[in-house]
This record gives structure tokens, C-alpha cells and sequence, in this order.
């Protein structure tokens, strides 16, 4: 059973997030406000922060929220520290790292400005570590807690993702940090896992590739949260929505060579309809909940 449905946990929250999916982040609020958990909320804009806090204190006046504007992008040292001070005084059980960046168009690596890939590093890996290692420290003294970080299925089911290493990589990156913290941790009452999505039909993915509606290979941001927030205290490394696991089964089955064929053709095409360009603004990254 999940950790969050057993209550096992302590009722804060902090999800690290931007709001590039409200109707995700919405839905997985209403998951936890329901089980007790109050929410810290981390994202980019004030404002659009502080519309999202109005609208939950509206539905629930026992909801306790509290938020920090921060961008993922530049120097959060601040607000890692901020997070840190908050989970020394709240019962902060529960870290969600579910924050990433992803270039929107197919590129050799060769191609790709260095200030572009130096984001994807800062906010797939560095912010992920800073505050994971600023909600540990509590986290142990109390003898409980979970940290959530959200993979892709990128790193995990296909053997590579070529014209999309940098991003490839930084999610292989979060995948075995969290196995790993998971071995050091486990002992001491926390659990770390990372979840591991394939495409949802996101803003964020329509931008990469065609996604007219959900269907059953690829769920709503609703379906998929509800299943992401039940998987919470399971295995390290979890696949949360089960069409996504069956196609994992099959992708094993296989061979790595004809994969490889197969993903480097579509990035290939994916690269000609839409040629790189060096400008850096076009294809900036994309914040959001899920990086499929």
C-alpha cells in the first residue's frame, strides 16, 4: 500500500514544480489534500503561485499552503536554504522533485549551445540534488520521510536516445541517484524513489511530438497522477501507469539494435520538419511535472 494512503508520513509536502501543467499540478494537489497533506508549492511565478494557493484555500480552508518563487534556472541557493529552514520547523514527509527541462528540437549534440545544455544540467540534476540533500537532514532526525523524483521512460526502457543525449542522460542521472539514496536511506525510515513515465498528454510532449488526445497508451495528466501518487513507497525505481509498464515488457523483447535504428530514424524525421537553430530562444526548455 502506498505510503500516502497509509498516512505513514508527515502531513507537508514540498513539490518542486512549474506550472507549465496546472492541470496536472492541480489534480495531484487534490489527491493529497485529501489524505491531511498540506503543500509547500515551488515554482517559477509568484503570481501564478499565489492564483493557485487562493484557488485551493477557496475549496479547502483546512488546507495549509505555503509557496516559493524560484527559478530552477538560475542561482537557487536561497531557496534551498529556504527549504531547508521550512522542513526544520514543518513535518515535511514527503519531497516531490518533479521539475525538467527538455530541447524541443532534435539535435546532434554537437549542435547544441552550450548555455542550453548547462540548463538542462542545472535544473534536471543540480536542482533535484540541492533539495533533496536540503529535506534530508529533517528528515532524519524525525526517522521518516519519502522523496519522489521523476524520471523518464527515455532513460530507463529505450537503450538510447540519440539527438536528445544531454536530456537522456540527465534523466539516467536521476534514475540511479535515486536507487542509490534509496540503499543509503532505507534503513533509516526514508524512502527514495524514482518514477519513471512514458509520453501523457501534456502541453509539454505536444510540443515534441503529435498528441492530438489521450488514449490508452498515452493517459491524461489526471489519469496518470492518480496513478503516480498511489505508487509512493513502493519499489526504488517504479512505472506508476500500466500501459506504460506494458510497454516496457515489450520494448525488453526487442533487439537493442533494431531500437536503435528504429529511435534514431524518428529523431532524424523529427529533425528535418523542424531544423535546429542557435538561437536559444525558440527551443528553450519547458518546465513541467512529467518529461516523458
Amino acid at each position: 500500500m502506498s505510503v500516502l494512503c497509509k498516512n505513514e508520513l508527515l502531513p507537508w509536502i514540498p513539490l518542486i514544480s512549474a506550472l507549465g501543467f496546472l492541470l496536472l499540478l492541480r489534480h495531484l494537489i487534490c489527491l493529497t489534500r485529501w489524505r491531511g497533506l498540506n503543500l509547500i508549492l515551488v515554482s517559477r511565478s509568484r503570481d501564478k503561485l499565489e492564483q493557485l494557493s487562493e484557488e485551493l484555500l477557496a475549496t479547502n480552508e483546512r488546507l495549509r499552503v505555503r509557496i516559493l518563487a524560484l527559478d530552477l534556472d538560475g542561482d537557487i541557493s536561497g531557496g534551498v536554504r529556504e527549504i531547508g529552514e521550512m522542513a526544520k520547523d514543518l513535518d515535511v514527509g514527503v519531497l516531490i522533485n518533479n521539475v525538467g527541462v527538455i530541447c524541443l528540437n532534435a539535435r546532434f549534440f554537437h549542435e547544441v549551445e552550450e548555455e542550453l545544455w548547462r540548463s538542462l544540467v542545472r535544473v534536471n540534476i543540480e536542482g533535484m540534488v540541492s533539495f533533496t540533500r536540503a529535506v534530508l537532514p529533517a528528515m532524519l532526525r524525525r526517522g521518516r520521510g519519502a522523496v519522489v523524483n521523476i524520471g523518464s521512460g527515455g532513460a530507463v526502457v529505450l537503450p538510447s536516445i540519440p539527438l536528445s543525449a544531454m536530456y537522456a542522460s540527465t534523466k539516467a542521472f536521476v534514475d540511479q541517484f535515486s536507487r542509490s539514496l534509496h540503499v543509503e536511506y532505507r534503513h533509516h525510515g526514508i524512502h527514495v524513489q524514482c518514477q519513471i513515465p512514458l509520453y501523457i498528454a501534456t502541453k509539454m510532449v505536444s510540443m515534441v511530438i503529435k498528441i492530438d488526445k489521450p488514449s490508452i497508451f498515452v493517459p491524461s495528466p489526471e489519469d496518470y497522477t492518480e496513478a503516480a501518487i498511489r505508487q509512493i513507497g513502493y519499489e526504488a525505481r517504479r512505472m506508476p501507469y500500466w500501459s506504460h509498464s506494458v510497454q516496457w515488457f515489450f520494448a525488453r523483447l526487442v533487439p537493442v539494435s533494431l531500437l536503435d535504428f528504429w529511435i534514431l530514424n524518428r529523431a532524424l524525421k523529427r529533425r528535418a520538419r523542424s531544423p535546429p537553430t542557435f538561437s536559444g530562444l525558440t527551443d528553450r526548455a519547458v518546465q513541467g511535472i512529467v518529461a516523458g
